[in-house]
């Protein structure tokens, strides 16, 4: 799972598609919620704001 910025984004993919050998999901942060997790308030690659989480 990655929470990344705009910026990011295609990284976090490559990343998971070579680690899981499958396609990823991706959600807007803004556009979904959990009841047990909170998102980052970095991104994983950088100290920017994160935007995607990737599953």
């Amino acid at each position: 799972m990655y929470v990344v910025c705009s910026k990011h984004l295609e990284e976090a993919i490559d990343e998971f598609v070579e680690i899981y050998e499958m396609p990823p999901d991706i959600y807007r942060l803004g556009e979904v919620s959990f009841t047990d997790w909170t998102a980052p308030s970095t991104c994983d690659f950088c100290d920017a704001p994160p935007k995607y989480l990737v599953v």
